[in-house]
């Protein structure tokens, strides 16, 4: 028979396991190794996810740590996080309250490669108008591995798809501490062969095997050469920044050459086909030029040149005819308007109505006289013709409008 005092409800036993686990110090001030699994951002700013290795630890970051945190865990990164252990009662659940957050190990390596991407992607880098290769290459540079499978493979096909042509082999080194400043090396002379396109080449290896392909430098040099990069590193689930930043991505070595080098017996094909074509369209362009030709010849200016010049020169002439009829009819009216002209101002001419007995009377400052202005004492200026001479006087009135004084200058006279 149970005693009722040896019976526990659940939130009692909850409760005791929470008081032993928060009793514990060391379980308070704890640092866990583990994999990120299941994170979640919460709208409300808190982080969720699992730690795990061959367990499964939930854990949780508040919004204030999260905030503070200098990187955003994944799934998959290998982290060291530092917290307290506790105990969520309404769901009785074990859980670590996380307060720090830092990449373990590969961990730290994934999230300076993702850092990189990051900051390359930003800068435009991959992005950047890429390069077309050229149909017929006289000279194809390849960076790989002295005496790799990788240029045993681009040897085979190259050789198979157009044999002779020119290969430019160019050893580096492509793993370890060196091989970064190796391969950039190794672009750079390729870029200054005279080759007109660029092969970079490994075989397949792990992420560390690959991880030259993914240093900055190397990135760089593949974005900067001066001709069109073809990148065929690692197999074709591999992906390398060089990847990227190529102009073209080769899934394998032998399938760079592929993209690279012609095959010599297609484009001789081509060479056929475009010349038969051009041919065809220079002859089909010929016959209907004389046909057109021989159209033309039948009628208009090219069947009776003569005639058609004859009609001009008739043409021209009356043209000719018409001007001289109008430049008369214009000359003729203009005359008859200088004549018009030429009578109005003869008869305005003082010296003309002179000629009739008539005197020309001004002021001596040469002003003409209105009858209604002249005043007694005024003296005036009096100009009239004898036997075709213009004879002149000054006058001054007398007290009943008549000329007083003697003729001044009478008898002077001039034309």
């Amino acid at each position: 028979m149970v005693r009722s005092e040896d019976v526990f409800t659940v939130g009692q036993v909850v409760a005791r396991v929470k008081r032993h686990v928060e009793g514990d110090e060391v379980l308070q001030h704890l640092w866990v190794l583990g994999e990120v699994s299941n994170f979640k951002a919460h709208s409300s700013g808190h982080w969720y996810f699992t730690l795990k290795d061959s367990a499964q630890l939930p854990a949780v970051m508040f919004r204030s740590d999260a905030a503070r945190s200098t990187f955003r865990p994944e799934d998959g990164l290998s982290v060291l996080a530092y917290g307290r252990l506790g105990v969520y009662e309404r769901q009785g659940q074990v859980q670590l309250y996380v307060q720090h957050l830092e990449p373990f190990g590969a961990g730290q390596a994934a999230l300076e490669l993702q850092e990189l991407k990051r900051r390359l992607q930003a800068e435009g880098l991959f992005t950047r108008p890429k390069r077309s290769l050229p149909l017929l290459p006289r000279a194809v540079a390849v960076v790989t591995g002295a005496a790799s499978a990788a240029l045993a493979d681009i040897r085979t096909v190259a050789g198979r798809r157009f044999p002779g042509l020119a290969l430019l082999v160019f050893p580096v080194t492509v793993q370890g501490e060196s091989a970064p400043s190796s391969i950039v090396e190794g672009i750079r002379r390729a870029g200054l062969s005279g080759a007109d396109v660029i092969i970079l080449a490994r075989g397949g290896g792990s992420q560390e095997d690959l991880g030259a392909f993914n240093a900055e430098i190397v990135v760089r040099a593949v974005a900067g050469a001066p001709v069109p990069v073809v990148s065929a590193v690692g197999h074709e689930v591999d992906e390398s920044l060089s990847d990227r930043a190529a102009d073209v991505r080769a899934a394998t070595p032998s399938a760079a050459a592929e993209l690279v080098v012609p095959e010599r017996q297609a484009l001789g094909a081509l060479v056929t086909t475009l010349r038969e074509r051009m041919d065809l369209q220079l002859r089909t362009r010929i016959t209907r030029g004389r046909e057109r030709v021989a159209t033309l010849s039948e009628y208009g200016v090219l069947a009776h040149p003569e005639r058609w010049l004859a009609g001009r020169r008739l043409d021209l002439s009356r043209i000719e005819e018409d001007l001289y009829r109008s430049l008369a009819h214009q000359t003729a009216g203009r005359a008859t308007v200088l004549a018009e002209i030429r009578g109005r101002l003869v008869g305005m001419d003082p010296t003309a109505i002179m000629e009739r007995g008539y005197a020309w009377v001004t002021r001596p400052d040469g002003r003409p006289v209105v009858p209604s202005d002249v005043l007694v004492g005024d003296r005036l200026h009096v100009q009239w013709r004898r036997h075709g001479w213009a004879v002149t006087a000054e006058q001054a009135l007398g007290p009943n409008g008549v000329a007083a004084g003697g003729s001044k200058g009478d008898g002077d006279s001039h034309v």
